[in-house]
Order: C-alpha cells, then sequence, then structure tokens
C-alpha cells in the first residue's frame, strides 16, 4: 500500500513540474539553500545523516568494512587536507579528474567531457557554493538526470582518505575539491562509492545531460555513419571517440602521426569540401589537451587545404588542440564513437534542430508483467507494451531510403544502489512490432498470446545486454509500432524507464487495456429460491435464518475439502467477510435466503472459470491463467493492477488456489460496484472526505 501511495505522489510531482531541468526534485528531501542557511546562522559544519562518513558508505564488498583497502580510512573536510581548500580553480578542466582507489574511470572519462560543455557543466555544479566567508558551511550540492527526473543531491565535505591524501577522486590542483565532491554526490544516489566500479562512459553522459546515448564501433559502423554524425552536430549532441588500446601500455600511447591511443577525443563538426573535382568528407576532432594534433591529410597546414577554394577555408579554421581529418582516415584510425542526444530542455540555443522525446517509467513484476523475451512465447505478451505512432519522414535530401529515425533507450533503474543486496543488472532488450490495422489510433488494447505467436518483430534491440542501458538507432516507414521491453528471462523483477528521441515530432504511448468491468447481475429473488435449497438453508442458518462470516467459512470450507479437483487451503475468515459484505444489502452483517442464493451462484460461476483456465490439471491457476481468468470474470485490468493482484493474492510459486481466486474476484466486485454507487453520472471520479476514505478503505 505504501509502495502504491509513493508511486502515485512521485507521479503527481512530475505532472505539476517537479524533476525537471528547470526544477530539479530534492533527494530525499533535502533543500540545499535552507539547510546551508541554518548551518551559518548556528556557525557549525552541516553533517550529512543520510549518507554518513561511515564504512556502509564506502562500499560491501572490496570496500566493505572487513576490506584491508578501508583498513585506516577517515573521512576528513577539505579544511583538514590543506590550509586554503577552493572548490574551482580556474575553471573547471579535465586536469581536476584525477582517479582513485575506485575502478570507475567510466564516470571520470565523463566528467572530463562534462568539463567541455559549459552549459551542461552549470547545470551539473550549480554555481553559488564554494569555500569563501559567508557561503561556506561544509555542505555541496549537484544535480543529476535519474530515470527520467533531475534530482538535487546534497552531500556534506567529509571524504575519505587515507595517510593523508583522497581515497577515490582528486585534483591535479592539490587545493581544488568540486571533482571529489561531485564523485561523492554521485555515489550517495547509487549506495555508496563501491556501486560505481564498472560502467560505460554513455551512462555518466545521461546522467549529466538527460540526453539518450549510442555507442558504434566504427569497424563495423552503418554506411549512413557520416549522415547520423552530422545529423547529431546539429541537434546539439555531444559526441566523443577513441582508439582502441591492446595493453595497458598502450595507454596514452602517442602514433605517428600523434593521436593518442585510449584516450578520450571529442568530436566537434563534420562538413564536406570540393576537393579536386569531388567532394570530401571530413570530420573535426578536438584533443581535451589543447596540443598533440593529427599530422596527416587534412591537419593544420597540410597541402590539401591548398586545393579546397578559399570561402570554404574559412569554415575550417581550428582552435588549439582541434584539428580536421578526412572521414575515411577517421574511421580507420579510431574504434568507438559515443553519441548523447540531448534533450530539448537541456539546450539552451535555438541554432540547434531539437529532437523530441518521450519518456515512460515501467515495471517488471514477477507473475504479472515479467514475461521475459520472445523465448518465452506464453508469457511474452504479459510484458509492457508501448505504442508509437510515425508520420513524418526525415529531411534528407540526399538520401534514397523513405523513413523516420528515432532512437529507443530501454534503462533499468536503480540496479547499482541494489548491488549491496547481491542483485545485479539484468538482461535487457526490446522488440518492435507493426500494431495491427484493426488497432491503429487506440491506446486503450493490451495485444495478447494469439498476436505475438503468430507475427514477427519488424525491429528490436541490437542485443540483449546485461548494462544499465540498452539503445539502438531505427529508421522505419510511416505507421504505427509497439515497443515491448522485457528481461531476457522470465519473471524477473525490475522497474524500467522507456525512451524514444525521434528526429520529427512522433506520439509514444503506453498501451494497456482499460480498466472496467461488465458483471452480470446474478442477483436469486427470494421467490425464485427452489425448495431443495431452502431446504438446504434452514440446516445451515439455525434459527435466525441467517448465515454469518464465520458460518460462511465454515461451509465453504466443508464444500471443497471434499473436492479433489481443486487446490485450495481453505476460505479464510477475511474472505468470508468479504463475501458476506458484497452481498449484504440489509447491512446487518449476515446473510439471509435470497442472498446466500447469490452468492451460491456467483460460486459456481467463478468454479467454472477456474477450472477452464486451470489448463494444465494441476487444481490451482498460475498468475498468467489468473490474468485469463479475471477477463472471463467480466473484468478488464491495465498493468499496475494485475501487478497488485499478482503480488497480493499470488503463492510464492506464482499459483493462485481456488479461495484466493475467489478472494480477488469478490474483492474486485466489491470496489467497482462501490465506486459505480458513488460515481451517478459515471465521471470516472469520486470525491471522498478523510472519513469517507478511511470507511471504504477498512472495508
Amino acid at each position: 500500500m505504501a509502495g502504491v501511495a509513493s508511486t502515485l505522489a512521485k507521479k503527481r510531482a512530475l505532472a505539476a513540474g517537479f524533476g525537471t531541468n528547470a526544477n530539479a526534485s530534492k533527494y530525499l528531501n533535502q533543500d540545499f539553500e535552507s539547510l546551508r542557511s541554518e548551518c551559518l546562522s548556528r556557525g557549525s559544519l552541516f553533517t550529512d545523516s543520510t549518507f554518513p562518513a561511515e564504512p556502509a558508505s564506502l562500499g560491501f564488498n572490496e570496500l566493505g568494512p572487513r576490506s584491508s583497502k578501508t583498513r585506516g580510512v577517515q573521512w576528513k573536510r577539505p579544511g583538514e587536507l590543506v590550509s586554503r581548500p577552493e572548490f574551482i580553480v580556474g575553471g573547471a578542466s579535465r586536469t581536476d579528474i584525477c582517479q582513485g582507489g575506485l575502478g570507475d574511470c567510466w564516470l571520470l572519462a565523463a566528467i572530463a567531457s562534462l568539463t567541455l560543455n559549459e552549459d551542461v557543466m552549470a547545470r551539473v555544479v550549480p554555481a553559488g557554493q564554494g569555500f569563501g566567508r559567508g557561503e561556506y558551511a561544509g555542505i555541496f550540492h549537484f544535480q543529476f538526470w535519474q530515470f527520467g527526473e533531475w534530482v538535487d543531491v546534497v552531500v556534506d565535505d567529509r571524504l575519505p582518505t587515507k595517510d593523508g591524501e583522497l581515497l577515490f577522486v582528486h585534483s591535479a590542483e592539490g587545493s581544488e575539491f568540486w571533482s571529489a565532491l561531485l564523485e561523492k554526490a554521485y555515489a550517495k544516489v547509487n549506495g555508496c562509492y563501491e556501486a560505481l566500479s564498472g560502467g560505460s562512459t554513455t551512462e555518466g553522459f545521461e546522467d549529466f545531460t538527460g540526453g539518450i546515448a549510442e555507442n558504434y564501433d566504427l569497424k563495423k559502423a552503418p554506411s549512413n555513419m557520416f549522415q547520423i554524425i552530422g545529423k547529431a552536430l546539429a541537434s546539439g549532441a555531444l559526441l566523443g571517440c577513441s582508439i582502441d588500446i591492446t595493453s595497458q601500455a598502450d595507454s596514452e600511447a602517442i602514433t605517428n602521426q600523434k593521436l593518442v591511443k585510449g584516450h578520450a577525443y571529442s568530436l566537434t563538426g563534420a562538413i564536406e569540401v570540393n576537393y579536386r573535382g569531388r567532394k570530401e568528407k571530413l570530420v573535426r576532432v578536438r584533443n581535451p589537451w589543447g596540443t598533440v594534433e593529427w599530422t596527416g591529410a587534412w591537419s593544420d597546414n597540410s597541402s590539401e587545404w591548398n586545393s579546397v577554394d578559399v570561402s570554404e577555408r574559412d569554415n575550417v579554421k581550428a582552435d588549439d588542440g582541434e584539428f580536421w581529418m578526412s572521414f575515411s582516415d577517421f574511421t580507420r584510425h579510431y574504434h568507438r564513437l559515443e553519441l548523447c542526444t540531448l534533450t530539448p530542455d537541456t539546450l539552451t540555443t535555438d541554432d540547434v534542430k531539437h529532437w523530441s522525446v518521450s519518456n515512460y517509467d515501467g515495471a517488471w513484476r514477477k507473475g504479472s508483467t515479467a514475461g521475459g523475451c520472445r523465448n518465452n512465447p506464453y508469457t511474452f505478451w504479459m510484458n509492457p507494451q508501448f505504442k508509437i505512432k510515425l508520420e513524418e519522414e526525415d529531411d534528407d535530401p540526399g538520401d534514397d531510403e523513405v523513413g523516420c529515425s528515432f532512437v529507443v533507450g530501454l534503462i533499468q533503474k536503480n540496479r547499482r544502489r541494489m548491488r549491496k543486496a547481491g542483485e545485479d543488472m539484468h538482461t535487457i532488450g526490446f522488440a518492435i512490432y507493426e500494431v495491427p490495422e484493426q488497432f491503429h489510433g487506440q491506446r486503450e488494447v493490451h495485444l495478447d498470446k494469439n498476436y505475438f505467436l503468430s507475427h514477427a518483430q519488424t525491429a528490436r534491440s541490437e542485443t540483449f545486454i546485461n548494462l544499465r542501458e540498452v539503445s539502438t538507432r531505427f529508421k522505419l516507414p510511416p505507421g504505427e509500432y509497439l515497443i515491448v521491453p522485457s528481461t531476457f528471462e522470465a519473471n524477473l523483477n525490475g522497474d524500467f524507464c522507456l525512451r524514444v528521441f525521434s528526429e520529427k515530432q512522433a506520439e509514444t504511448l503506453p498501451c494497456d487495456d482499460p480498466v472496467k468491468a461488465e458483471l452480470e447481475d446474478d442477483t436469486v429473488p427470494e421467490g425464485e429460491v427452489d425448495a431443495g435449497f431452502r431446504g438446504l438453508f434452514t440446516k445451515l442458518a439455525g434459527d435466525d435464518m441467517e448465515i454469518s462470516a464465520s458460518e460462511l467459512r465454515s461451509i465453504f470450507n466443508k464444500i471443497v475439502a471434499k473436492r479433489t479437483d481443486i487446490k485450495t487451503d481453505g476460505f479464510s475468515l477475511d474472505t468470508a467477510r468479504i463475501m458476506v459484505n458484497l452481498m449484504d444489502d440489509s447491512g446487518n452483517g449476515k446473510l439471509g435466503l435470497g442472498e446466500f442464493a447469490t452468492l451460491w451462484k456467483k460460486i459456481q460461476k467463478y468454479l467454472s472459470i477456474y477450472k477452464s483456465n486451470d489448463m494444465d490439471g494441476s487444481g490451482c491457476m498460475s498468475t498468467p491463467e489468473m490474468r485469463m481468468a479475471l477477463n472471463k470474470a467480466g473484468f478488464s485490468l491495465n498493468n499496475t493492477l494485475h501487478q497488485v493482484l499478482a503480488a497480493r493474492y499470488g503463492e510464492a510459486d506464482m499459483t493462485i488456489d481456488f479461495d484466493n481466486f475467489v478472494a480477488c474476484v469478490m474483492r474486485l466486485e466489491m470496489m467497482f460496484k462501490v465506486f459505480k454507487k458513488l460515481d451517478m453520472d459515471d465521471t470516472g471520479f469520486i470525491e471522498l472526505d478523510f472519513f469517507q476514505w478511511l470507511s471504504f478503505s477498512m472495508i
């Protein structure tokens, strides 16, 4: 119940504008300005109880309390390490980031790229904080994108040290601490420092920009790679490239033509120039060192420029550290390209083409919405489904291929935080299908098992992989498509965020069944009860001619105990009370003849549905079978409700016995009927005061 309320509260906060680029949510409800003001007024330094200076904040295994690596660690404030600490010295640069004793080079490479973009840097590292008089109170804050929302993260400045030196990231400028404090804030969001070990630079790219990242192996680059680069630059994307190393000795080794191996470069331009009667594709690359540049063809002052018209040369003047090279040389020498397309709210200029972006949260839950990949044909359909409508084709005059470009990114949420509990990344991916024509324009439809058994996928993620995110670029003809995200194996719990970035406007919506109930009127008037049933009721009811909840429980348990075709551990008193509450029109808490006859008719109907959906004759239903059984009972429910019901009424082995099925159906029927009685105008909304809410929630 608390989890459902928390999810609802978060959705409402996002709808109200919290968590946006311009209005970050306060992580753990900590407000930097008010906390700093309190400390300044008291004359004390802030201590963060939510991420304490204790072994648990360091890690759980290699950096755990018993590890030799953490023996002798002391948490110290910058003022205890140097006489005059500073937040940033002379502007942020790549030399501010030196790796410590933690395998988070992926994060540090992303931070280095962050320093190349002033707008993005100012977003992640807010101004107005430092060690100066009147502003320093031992508290700092940073802003990160986390699975669809921006969060403002507060930390104190107690940093882990060993032998008087910072244990993790540090600046080459010994008195500068912004990078160490940023790393601490990121560790807090992910649970501890050790959770940051191992990852992809694109993960950091995304958490610093809110963009969507793609990785390309330039040795297997698509034929339109140059076009992709050009469009990415035109949309304000961040691009990085690197040359692979074959051994540690190769790291930052310089080639004969002055390219640095294992080094993160930025790609900053792409043009075509007229060269000796043909078009030559060129790319501009930047070495963040500001020195050591390519000396081959098209480098600064190379002879190739002499054959280029002066008007085109004006476009290719390079700043120090930047150089041009032919696209063919680029793909020959470089191995990897990382591309991060930014969201419209991150871009601060109108000079670039903004991509359209859609973002949706979802969940895989064992027994209800965790259907696994297509290798699980009987449960795959249970996964969440999302529909994308592509209408406008790309603006590509030189491209004969008709289609709409878009990138799908599937992120699994909070898995780093779960490493402490022995969890790690799931293997995830997604499939894309064409939406059947009869469902075009419809949102309230969840395609069933039969559709997926008889239709092939149109496209899919490049792979299923155990990374935080799987992202793939597609170009498909205009139309409506269904995206089905999943884990590789079925019945794995997890939360995810699905994002779709499209060059043109594209509509993306969750696709789910409507919530409604078509319930038959099973009422049996007392006058229509036959003599045989009257006689049975008289024996069961006793002198008062009414049946209480405890009597009803005893009656039903005697009946089901004689049956061998259904599994049940007996009806609980709670279930019996639900049945009485549903059927008791008089309000005295007991069932009369007509009410009992009506209930008996319902139980017979539910028994028939139960047995027809027990496909393997085991005497109980699986949770997928229960989903179909509820549909036959007249209930159309969405994924969220199926998740709640599977968790509440399912056993640990994802089976539902008869008494739990009856309890579930009876409670559903009662909730629908109560709502309908209050919603007399059929608006889909009701209003309750606090007392009424308590009264109904306790039914």
